[in-house]
């Protein structure tokens, strides 16, 4: 998974009130050149503020699909 498609998965599941504020630092990454020091804060921003989102039966995404979200943005952010 990359980033934008990471980006777009966030933003597909906005009706997660987990996610918050990371809707809208994911909808301002995905105008933003993958490789750039602006994308890399931005994908931090996006990191700091998926840390409650978790997999549920109310909404339709698998702990791996979260997992493969954090796991492309950790990579961009140039996290560990």
């Amino acid at each position: 998974m990359g980033t934008k498609e990471a980006l777009e998965l966030i933003v597909d599941n906005a009706e997660n009130p987990s996610l918050n504020y990371a809707i809208n630092y994911a909808r301002y990454g995905l105008g933003l050149t993958e490789g750039t020091e602006e994308m890399r804060v931005q994908c931090l921003y996006v990191l700091s503020n998926i840390g409650g989102w978790r997999a549920s039966k109310k909404f339709d995404i698998t702990k791996e699909q979260i997992a493969d979200v954090r796991s492309a943005i950790k990579k961009e952010a140039g996290v560990k």
